[in-house]
């Protein structure tokens, strides 16, 4: 009679602290959402504008996060993904990103695992068909599940704030002009 006792704590207990890995993004919580109040026109935050940039050589070399291992593209590159899309907020607002530029949950910016640093998307609600162009300066998210998390002001824009998370499409931006992008110095 113990055994199953003990093995329905030991399920649950696992399923409640699979629970707590999970970012809250849902909006206006303590955890994340806006501090304070918003910019005065938020649907007014203008999209990145694609240029180009040297690729930052320390935020692209390999690197492992909770156990799996990541090579992020060394050039910039064609590149086309569907999947869940998620973002982040405050609880990061104003701390270093893997470029080391301090996060901006009003930028339209976004974090990607693979994608060089920096590099442009433009990422589309596959629900709304709302679209932005996002700058990639971060790493993340490392769930399975998910492609790339957007900073609060480009989930504000595609429309999914309240939900946390979205169904998108992800399509990177190449500069006319990329020659720079290809070789940076060294």
């Amino acid at each position: 009679m113990k055994r199953p006792v003990l093995a329905f704590l030991l399920l649950v207990g696992t399923a409640l602290g699979g629970c707590t890995l999970e970012p809250k993004h849902i909006g206006h919580t303590r955890d994340d959402g806006p501090g304070g109040p918003l910019p005065s026109n938020p649907d007014g935050i203008a999209d990145a504008r694609p240029r180009s940039e040297p690729l930052n050589p320390g935020a692209n070399s390999p690197y492992t996060a909770l156990g799996r291992k990541y090579v992020p593209f060394q050039s910039l590159t064609p590149y086309r993904q569907r999947g869940l899309a998620s973002w982040y907020g405050r609880k990061f607002h104003g701390k270093p990103t893997s470029s080391g530029e301090r996060y901006d949950m009003y930028a339209m910016t976004a974090a990607h695992t693979l994608l060089p640093i920096p590099s442009y998307a433009r990422v589309t609600n596959l629900s709304n068909g709302r679209s932005v162009v996002v700058r990639v300066n971060d790493r993340g998210p490392f769930h399975a599940e998910r492609i790339i998390d957007l900073s609060y002001a480009a989930a504000y824009k595609l429309g999914f704030v309240s939900a946390g998370s979205a169904r998108v499409e992800v399509e990177t931006i190449l500069p006319r002009s990329s020659v720079a992008t290809r070789n940076p110095p060294v």
